[in-house]
């Protein structure tokens, strides 16, 4: 089992190891019951994991002498709501959670984020442990403390930061995954090597369409990416500074997502901003056309989009982009490449070229 710790120095009580290897449950159970975070434990979940894996987690925990119980609301994007998170309130009480519990997040980004915003909250806080069972949530969502809802007006437009006691990553998990959900947690990865990782880009551009068939390199390429988040986040926290790169791709990704009403997935709508950021970088002649070739090549073949669905409304699309919650008064923040490896936060992105770009991956 390989083990990464999340060094938080300025509270060292906030600082948390990453745990990644193949069937690492017991172990992961054993180290809550080391740790004694908590006094008993409650599983959030979804509808699709608790089918998968749900029971399986839960019996195994009860095994090793872990209080634990199970809540689980509807799998999706549409559950990451006020209402639901108002519901996993509801039957905390019933259980009778209390501050002496901790919620353990077992699923894909929608499930982290929504636990850890409930953990945050309940009783001003109780511990959070995430185990997520996604590509996109293992070297990306579970890592880093940030939480979250979405409102009409956004995507992860209520949150809070609010960092595990540990995370713990079973590649066991990724075997039951759609290749549609495996090209989510790709996207995040080709971010990673594109931002900051020369080697990592090199190493993807080698080996991204062996990387599900081969567990040692998928153990490597997610430890990688880990190492990576981890960093990052160490440096920036709470997303003042540096920890804004990671949203590369993410703005015009982020508006592609709400406006296509969640019919595109998370990774889909990154890589298809991705996309449009190296071309921006491109027409502001920041970045190389070779470059920006280079990073559209590696989108493709990892499988993902990088094309707008032609139906789509541009007005909406730009709309959404102004109510990004990172933009400061009315300048949008768009994170853009100078070359694979030195991306940069550049808030002065004429309307009419985001415009000309959107339109363009229309076509």
């Amino acid at each position: 089992m390989n083990r990464i710790k999340v060094n938080l120095e300025k509270k060292q009580s906030k600082s948390y190891d990453i745990y990644i290897g193949q069937d690492i449950l017991d172990r992961a159970g054993l180290l809550l019951a080391k740790n004694n975070w908590a006094a008993r434990y409650i599983i959030v979940t979804d509808s699709n994991v608790e089918t998968l894996h749900g029971n399986r987690v839960l019996e195994n925990l009860r095994g090793m002498g872990i209080k634990t119980d199970m809540i689980s609301f509807p799998a999706g994007e549409a559950s990451k709501t006020m209402a639901t998170a108002l519901g996993v309130v509801e039957r905390l009480t019933e259980l009778g959670a209390d501050r002496t519990s901790a919620l353990i997040a077992l699923g894909g980004g929608v499930v982290g984020d929504l636990t850890g915003f409930v953990a945050s909250l309940y009783m001003r806080g109780i511990p959070c442990v995430q185990i997520p069972t996604t590509l996109l949530a293992q070297v990306d969502s579970s890592i880093g403390g940030k939480t979250g809802i979405d409102l009409p007006v956004g995507k992860n437009f209520l949150g809070t930061f609010c960092q595990p006691k540990g995370v713990f990553i079973d590649l066991a998990f990724l075997e039951t995954l759609a290749p549609r959900e495996f090209g989510n947690g790709l996207a995040e990865i080709v971010k990673y090597g594109v931002i900051d990782d020369a080697e990592l880009l090199d190493s993807l551009e080698r080996e991204i369409g062996t990387l599900r068939g081969d567990r040692k390199l998928l153990e490597r390429i997610i430890s990688k990416a880990c190492r990576i988040k981890k960093g990052i986040v160490e440096i920036d926290e709470t997303e003042k500074g540096l920890r804004r790169i990671l949203n590369f791709g993410h703005t015009i990704g982020h508006a592609v997502e709400a406006e296509s009403k969640y019919a595109l997935s998370h990774g889909e709508a990154v890589a298809i901003g991705m996309t449009a950021a190296v071309l921006l970088s491109e027409k502001l002649k920041y970045l190389l056309t070779e470059d920006r070739e280079r990073v559209v090549s590696l989108i493709g073949a990892a499988g993902l989009p990088g094309r707008i669905p032609p139906g789509m409304s541009t007005d909406g699309i730009l709309s959404r982009t102004k109510q990004d919650k990172k933009k400061a008064g009315a300048t949008v923040h768009f994170v853009l490449l100078k070359k694979p490896g030195m991306p940069f936060v550049n808030g002065g992105v004429p309307e009419d070229l985001v415009r000309e770009v959107v339109e363009e991956m229309k076509r």
